[in-house]
């Protein structure tokens, strides 16, 4: 997968790995990432989906209906991509922290909801359920920040809930922040990121 690696100042510190939304690519949160954490390594992946041009992490059949197949082999290929990234880098595999933003952010959460091991933690702003076919695996110990709009068309506050109970039931940690800045990612909810991670991971 297309991607940039920086090694963090810490070594076998956090590994922030940033999923950009529909159209982005590996570099567009890379600012992001060290507005939350300026020590931390990243590795930031381009999604291998075209949709009209526009990169992607899974095919869509249709604005908020994915397609289901497509998403858990993605899901499979993005999970065994940074299990061969941490050999190549020499970084914790244990120790990575997802960063990703609506389209990223689902396959994130695809992640959690297909594999025990696969994320230390998880930054979702403005995620959906990525299925609702399956059983979660145990999450106990995973940490994870979920950024919501109360008005957002979207993901709706209702989906946004559903998530999060969904993860709590597996174990998981999870915060849920509420902005009313619709689909966007804003500064304040960046901030709120942050000061969750730093409690997380930096005490």
């Amino acid at each position: 997968m297309k991607h940039i690696y920086e090694a963090g100042t810490e070594k076998n510190g956090q590994v922030l790995l940033l999923l950009h939304g529909t159209g982005g690519d590996e570099n567009d949160l890379i600012p992001l990432a060290r507005t939350v954490d300026s020590n931390a390594a990243i590795l930031s992946v381009r999604g291998n989906i075209l949709e009209n041009g526009m990169p992607r992490f899974f095919r869509r059949l249709a604005e908020g209906v994915f397609d289901e197949q497509d998403l858990i082999f993605r899901t499979q290929e993005l999970k065994q991509f940074i299990d061969e990234a941490a050999v190549q880098y020499g970084f914790d595999r244990n120790k990575v922290v997802a960063l990703g933003y609506s389209n990223g952010a689902n396959i994130a959460a695809s992640m959690l909801f297909h594999y025990a091991d696969s994320l230390q933690g998880a930054i979702m702003h403005h995620p959906m359920v990525p299925l609702r076919s399956i059983e979660l695996p145990k999450l106990t110990g995973v940490a994870c920040f979920i950024g919501a709009g109360e008005n957002d068309p979207i993901c709706t506050p209702a989906e946004s809930k559903e998530l999060q109970s969904l993860l709590s039931e597996a174990g998981a940690d999870v915060q849920i922040h509420w902005e009313r800045h619709g689909h966007q990612l804003s500064r304040t909810e960046v901030e709120a990121a942050k000061a969750w991670y730093e409690a997380q991971f930096k005490v």
